[in-house]
Parts: structure tokens; C-alpha cells; sequence
């Protein structure tokens, strides 16, 4: 069974709530029904009910498979910005809120703050900085962690990893030049978000152009102090370096080039890019001459799980990342 055939049917055995504020895009609505009529979710459309549901009727969906939120409708509205304002640490009263939730992806984050959803799906009409401006304002970021971030998940054949065939990678397309704040987060999360999706119990490897120490600059340092500040922050995940790429996943290389106890090196199942310039030429070159299949990007550190998709993707992929994204709100609960 293929790695994503497993995640379906862990989101199968416990479908979670999505909340889709493109209601009315046609390969959004046809993801979100066959991802709902298949049993791995269960689908909200927020916006005009009477045009979704028209929209429904005249393209042959079974309407009881969704949920149909009307925005307009008042006394809806005013529960969910009751809920909100009443929740610990949040920075929006009610007249500001009020006027934010005009909007469909603010209106449907709302819900998903207050718990009725579990997963906000976005990513065709509205663009990525919509999603993550939306989401850092009404979501917000979990605590310690300090900027937004993705990771992919690749399936490389011929690679035999500690995971088989499959390797965390991130950041390949958020967060473009992290400082070590920034790198120490993206690690923390990574290991998170792997966590709550494929219950791994995760080897993180921050990794450069040294192996503790063969190699001196700047660029080595923010790598080093990373380590240190997600060591501090979370001693109780395994998060190391900084290593080489070699060192980090090979574990005749980390014999030679690591000369201290490593519960990562060698054996790491998650790898951590230093930018962006390093992660987005590294995925192109695993799926190019590995041929890998690349699941991702996922949006993390927000305090629950936010989804932008590609504008581009077919409505298979589509459905894919709604059931990811599902079945790591639902590890993350």
C-alpha cells in the first residue's frame, strides 16, 4: 500500500470537518464532493446558499453530502463572533472582526477558530498571501513558533531511507531567507506536522554545506544556533546538526563524519533546508533525477491546520491535499 493510500484510509476512520470558502470554483466543489461522498470528510461550502446550492443542483452533486453555511446569515454570524472574541489571546473585537468576516476565507477561518471546522481549504481564487495573511490573523501561529512555513513529503524509488522510500523535506516554498528563529521553527514544526500525519516518531537533520564543524561562515552559523534555539524549545523532539545531506540520511557516511552520539544522523527522516534558494532546487532535483512523487507543499505553525493549494492542480491533486490536510487536523487534535 503506497504511502498516500494509507493516508486515506486514516482520514477514512476518522473524517474531520473542511471548510471550503471557494465554494462556487468548479474543480473545488467536485474535490470537496468526491472527498465527501467518498467518507474521508466532511465538506462545508460557506458563501451564498442559494447560489451554491443552484451550483450543486446544476452540476449533479448530491446535495446532502455537504454542509451549506449562508454568510448572510445573521444570527449564525453573530454566534461565531461571539465564540471568537471570547477565546484566550485574540487580538480582533467585534466591530473589526465583524467587517473582516465579509470576506469568504476570513468568515470560514472564524469558524475554524471556534471549532466548527477542523481544516480551512483555500488556494484557487484567493492566493497564496491571502491564505497566509488570513491565517496569521485569525488562526494565528502556535505558541513558540515564530514564522509560517511548509514541508513536502517525498516518495523516492529506489531510496532506502530510515522511512523506506519516503523523506520530510522542508522548506522548499514559504519562508525564504530564515533566521535561526525562523529555521528553529520550521524544524520544530516539520517534526509536528510529520508526527500528526504519518505517526513517525521524527529525526530532524538541519542541514548545510558542514558537518559540525568541517566547514566556518555565516551561513554554517545560523544553521548551529537553529539547532540550539529547537533544542531549547523542544527538548523532546530529536533535532540535529548541522550535517551535510550525506550525513544526515546515509548511515555509513554519519560513521565516518559524525563523532558523537546522534539519535538523527544517518537516519534522519526529516531534512530542513537553510533557505529557500537550497529547498526549492533541492525538490526539483529529487522529482527530476529522482523521480520522486511529491506530496505538499503543507502549510505549518499555524495553531490549526490551514491548506493553500496550487492554482493549478487537477482536481485528483486537489482531493489528495484535502485528505492530508484532514487527517493532520486530526492528529494534531
Amino acid at each position: 500500500m503506497s504511502v498516500i493510500d494509507q493516508i486515506f484510509e486514516k482520514a477514512k476512520s476518522n473524517p474531520q470537518k473542511v471548510v471550503f470558502p471557494e465554494a462556487l470554483n468548479e474543480k473545488m466543489m467536485q474535490a470537496a464532493f468526491e472527498a465527501g461522498s467518498e467518507g474521508y470528510i466532511y465538506p462545508i461550502l460557506v458563501g451564498n446558499k442559494a447560489e451554491i446550492e443552484q451550483a450543486i443542483q446544476e452540476r449533479g452533486y448530491d446535495l446532502s453530502v455537504f454542509t451549506v453555511v449562508d454568510m448572510e446569515d445573521e444570527e449564525y454570524r453573530k454566534r461565531l463572533i461571539e465564540k471568537y472574541i471570547a477565546l484566550p489571546d485574540t487580538r480582533l473585537k467585534e466591530k473589526a472582526l465583524n467587517r473582516r468576516m465579509q470576506d469568504k476565507l476570513q468568515f470560514a477561518m472564524v469558524m475554524q477558530a471556534v471549532g466548527d471546522a477542523d481544516v480551512t481549504f483555500a488556494g484557487i481564487d484567493y492566493t497564496t498571501g491571502d491564505v497566509l495573511l488570513a491565517g496569521q490573523m485569525i488562526i494565528g501561529l502556535k505558541p513558540g513558533i515564530a514564522t509560517i512555513s511548509s514541508i513536502g513529503l517525498c516518495d523516492i524509488p529506489g531510496y532506502e531511507g530510515s522511512e523506506g522510500s519516503l523523506l520530510a523535506i522542508g522548506d522548499s516554498a514559504v519562508c525564504t531567507n530564515p533566521n535561526a528563529q525562523q529555521l528553529a521553527s520550521i524544524a520544530i514544526s516539520a517534526c509536528d506536522t510529520v508526527k500528526s500525519l504519518l505517526d513517525w516518531q521524527p529525526r530532524c537533520a538541519c542541514v548545510s554545506y558542514s558537518t559540525l564543524g568541517s566547514g566556518q561562515g555565516e551561513l554554517i552559523d545560523k544553521v548551529t544556533e537553529a539547532v540550539k534555539i529547537a533544542n531549547e524549545l523542544r527538548p523532546d523532539l530529536a533535532i540535529d546538526g548541522e550535517f551535510q545531506l550525506d550525513a544526515a540520511i546515509s548511515p555509513s557516511v554519519a560513521a565516518k563524519k559524525v563523532k558523537r552520539e546522534s539519535k538523527v544522523a544517518g537516519k534522519a527522516n526529516v531534512v530542513i533546508w537553510p533557505d529557500l534558494n537550497v529547498g526549492n532546487v533541492a525538490v526539483k532535483l529529487i522529482q527530476q533525477f529522482g523521480h520522486a512523487d511529491a506530496y505538499g507543499p503543507m502549510l505549518q505553525g499555524f495553531k490549526k491546520v490551514v491548506c493553500d493549494c496550487s492554482r493549478g492542480a487537477p482536481v485528483s491533486e486537489l482531493k489528495g491535499n484535502i485528505v492530508i490536510s484532514a487527517v493532520r487536523a486530526a492528529g494534531e487534535k
